[in-house]
């Protein structure tokens, strides 16, 4: 005799109400069992009607956009003023449709076996149960529950945490580490570090798809991390084993940061890609199992994803594009590796594909090589790296387009000009640094280099106005000031 799957929702104190789901039964997937003597009908009209709005609450913990609840009354009679139609049509509360159905006598069991209780094929019932069917469904109900809350249970018990706790130790490391070598805040020791910058990736070195995952700029940012992998991250490793999260976590912050180099220019690190790829694992999960993800934290992920979007959005400083990227990839790499003793190798495979897919044309969309293409931060990033590295026509190829097609800034048109300043080119360099100085007035550096280029001119009067400019705006620099003071006699 082969049993259907039942957990119950609600058991009554004296045990003569009881509330079971079966995800299995379409046309029933909630059913309301209830022993008494029915004696006027309306009381049962209350009944339903109680029972119909109990169900709207019940729909809606479960994530249900219908829900169908089928009432069973067991008794010795029907009610002695009942219409018949109180027992035969539904009642319907919003979205909750409460089917009723009385049952008197042996016709119980005829109409439970067949229809609630057991699986299609032959059986029989020992005699005793048909003396005492109440307590048999009752026995029978309890011990099918608690099978299933121990197979639930297991969903989320699968392993033993230990790589939430490493990757917790790996970034607090991490972050005295910068304290000590300049500070979490200080954008040098960042790069130095491994935060992601757009420039240098730009320019080959792709490892800092990973390093970001790690750091985390001031302690706030560590402390909310931390708390965030501590919780999402034990129940992920949990659900998934050990492996599966490393892959997971790993691969989800990879994604983070690559959606966030793809999309904004800002200096940026932290696990927040990463632990958003927990929340898409979660979800995830929640595709394979959507009943209990609902009936335990559904509610409350969705909640929580949609609350860290919004403010996201609404608030400066945060990376959304690496929180949207690291989501979107937990997802996907949870459904590649998928939950243990839950494979499905054609799903899995049309994941990866897709991922494949995704990835290829968020890439091929990215910035590319030219440089007209990128924004301005991340120009004049490159043009720095490569003016450091003494690389000075790399320096002006990648420029020059920008000055004439793009948008460049005062810094856009002062790195072309030192550029040109040590390819001895100096009217171009010239005709650059008035841009510069167009663009900003404030641009001591500027002055500083065009009184130099006006000098060997021999326009030592502009060059004068100049070097006083750049001696006013910044009088600390020693270089301006003598060179000021030397025109000025």
């Amino acid at each position: 005799m082969e049993y259907k799957e039942y957990r119950i929702l609600k058991l009554s104190e004296n045990q003569d109400e009881i509330w079971l789901e079966n995800a299995r039964v379409k046309e029933a997937n909630i059913i309301r069992i209830v022993r008494r003597d029915l004696d006027w009908g309306n009381w049962v009209k209350r009944d339903l009607e109680m029972t119909s709005i109990n169900g709207e609450k019940i729909r809606k913990s479960l994530g249900k956009r219908q829900l169908t609840i089928k009432n069973l009354y067991i008794s010795t009679y029907p009610p002695v003023d009942g219409d018949p139609a109180l027992l035969r049509d539904p009642v319907e509360h919003r979205k909750t449709n409460v089917q009723p159905m009385l049952l008197h006598g042996e016709e119980s069991i005829e109409v439970l076996k067949g229809d609630l209780l057991f699986n299609e094929g032959e059986w029989e019932l020992p005699p005793e149960i048909l003396e005492a069917n109440v307590d048999w469904i009752k026995n029978m109900t309890m011990t099918s529950s608690k099978q299933q809350v121990q197979k639930d249970r297991q969903l989320f018990e699968r392993g033993k945490p230990f790589f939430t706790y490493f990757f917790i130790a790996v970034q607090v490391f991490m972050f005295f580490i910068l304290e000590l070598n300049g500070g979490s805040k200080d954008p040098e020791t960042l790069i130095e570090f491994g935060a992601k910058y757009n420039p240098l990736m730009i320019e080959g070195e792709w490892w800092r798809l990973v390093t970001p995952i790690f750091l985390h700029i001031g302690l706030l940012h560590l402390l909310m991390n931390t708390l965030a992998l501590y919780y999402l991250g034990l129940a992920v490793e949990k659900m998934f084993g050990r492996i599966r999260f490393v892959v997971i976590y790993i691969l989800s912050g990879i994604t983070g940061t690559l959606a966030s180099f793809l999309f904004t220019s800002n200096l940026s690190a932290g696990a927040s890609g990463a632990i958003f790829g927990c929340f898409g694992a979660l979800l995830y999960f929640g595709v394979l199992h959507p009943n209990i993800f609902f009936r335990t934290m559904g509610t409350n992920i969705i909640g929580v994803i949609l609350l860290n979007l919004a403010l996201g959005f609404s608030l400066p400083g945060i990376d959304n594009a690496g929180h949207i990227g690291g989501l979107i990839g937990g997802f996907l790499v949870a459904g590649i590796v998928s939950l243990p003793h839950y494979n499905r190798p054609v799903r899995q495979i049309l994941f990866l594909i897709g991922s494949i897919l995704i990835t290829g044309i968020l890439v091929w969309q990215g910035p590319g090589t030219d440089s007209t293409n990128w924004d301005t931060d991340t120009v004049n990033g490159v043009a720095q790296e490569k003016i450091s590295n003494q690389e000075w026509e790399e320096a002006e190829k990648l420029l020059t387009p920008v000055v004439e097609e793009g948008s460049p800034d005062a810094q856009t048109f002062f790195y072309l000009s030192y550029a040109e300043i040590k390819q001895n080119k100096l009217p171009a360099a010239k005709k650059h640094l008035i841009a510069a100085i167009e663009e900003d007035e404030s641009f001591h550096e500027a002055h500083y280099n065009l009184a130099l280029i006006l000098i060997d001119s021999g326009n030592r009067e502009e060059a004068l106005l100049h070097a006083k400019k750049a001696y006013d705006l910044n009088r600390q620099d020693k270089n301006y000031e003598k060179l000021y003071n030397d025109l000025n006699r």
